[in-house]
């Protein structure tokens, strides 16, 4: 038996400082019991709750089923190791793999030399068993893998997405430093926003904000677009119970009341890209979306406003970003009262230049950019 199906166990990876929320998350979902760590949640779930986890989380970036666990001190006992998992109950010479791997404080020093050991005990593993070799893909396997080595103590996992969640299949086009998807549900959630109030983002760019708060409110599934997931390589899948799931979860999306969401931008081909995308999901042509500056919108009184304002990768002048921001905050403070606004600051420097007091601020990360959420009351 692999180790998941002993304990019952997965891992999922989640943005730093969202880790408390993405535990939630999974409770809410179904986990019976969710214990944050760092960048993850660790969790235990049945396999329907499982399915639907991995099909229906907005925060997690990846689910991992944990294969086995082992002391590990050397790169030829990893080998030894991981030659003897039965991976014929995985996958077959015909399939295609790719090893992702992460290590840190023992023996083994080097992620890509640990990788390639494990590839190489995977291949000689078929080798041995039915003289052909299974192919390495990159950018479409059939299987992807997950080694982790951290003080000598190593996981091998299977990635039960098939690929990073956040890629939810609706970002064909994009402008200059989008977004990541689960950053943007993330804002969305800790906005507390439930449909009761309009909601705009003046400056929306790609339009990720407003496909996550499009699928927020009509319950649409985080995994809607995604053809395969990585849950059905396990040697215990249910291809019933996953069909009756998904059929359950897309038949309760719900419509989108008119003139609940709605976006702008300056730059025309941010607002045809924004178009295009929403339009991938179920309700999106009713997202308004409009070529428009934040300075000339009209007045958005009482209303939930959420933004990535454009900062020195979307912009490259300093001093013209900090003149945007400043007519940001006058734009929010006259045209927005009765507004609650959550603002994005990739560059944490320009919240100084609003003219604004936040009610909040929380650390998120964004690919590899340091960001923070801010939250504005404006009465």
């Amino acid at each position: 038996m692999f180790t998941y199906q002993k304990t019952n166990r997965y891992f999922a990876q989640i943005g730093a400082g969202l880790e408390e929320t993405g535990a939630a998350e999974l409770l809410e979902l179904g986990a019976a019991e969710a214990t944050p760590a760092f960048r993850g949640v660790s969790f235990s779930a049945d396999r329907q709750s499982l399915y639907r986890i991995v099909y229906s989380t907005r925060l997690c970036s990846t689910v991992m089923a944990p294969l086995l666990r082992f002391d590990c001190h050397s790169t030829k006992y990893l080998h030894k190791t991981a030659r003897r998992i039965p991976w014929q109950d995985l996958m077959g010479p015909e399939t295609s793999f790719v090893v992702a791997a992460n290590v840190s404080g023992g023996h083994i020093r080097h992620s890509h030399y640990a990788a390639l050991c494990l590839k190489d005990a995977i291949v000689d593993h078929f080798r041995d068993a039915t003289g052909q070799r299974p192919s390495v893909d990159k950018e479409d396997p059939d299987l992807r893998l997950n080694l982790f080595i951290a003080n000598n103590k190593a996981t091998i996992s299977l990635d039960l997405g098939g690929g990073s969640l956040h890629r939810r299949g609706y970002r064909r086009e994009a402008v200059a430093a989008p977004m990541q998807e689960t950053l943007a549900a993330a804002i969305i959630r800790l906005s507390g926003w439930d449909g009761s109030r309009p909601l705009v983002d003046p400056l929306c760019g790609s339009g990720t904000l407003l496909a996550e708060a499009l699928m927020h409110a009509c319950r649409v599934p985080a995994g809607f677009l995604r053809r395969e997931f990585g849950f059905e390589r396990l040697p215990d899948f249910e291809p019933d119970l996953w069909r009756g799931l998904r059929n359950s979860l897309d038949s309760a999306i719900e419509p989108l009341a008119a003139g609940l969401i709605s976006g702008s931008d300056a730059d025309r081909a941010a607002v045809a890209a924004a178009r295009t995308n929403c339009n991938l999901l179920p309700g999106g042509e009713g997202i308004r979306i409009e070529k428009c500056r934040f300075q000339d919108r009209p007045a958005s009184p009482d209303s939930v406003i959420v933004a990535n304002p454009p900062y020195g990768l979307r912009l490259g002048n300093r001093d013209e970003t900090l003149a945007l921001m400043t007519e940001l905050g006058n734009f929010l403070k006259q045209r927005c009262t009765g507004a609650s606004a959550f603002l994005y600051f990739g560059d944490r420097e320009l919240i100084k230049h609003l003219g604004l007091r936040p009610a909040w601020k929380k650390p998120l990360a964004n690919g590899g950019l340091d960001g923070l959420l801010a939250k504005y009351e404006l009465y």
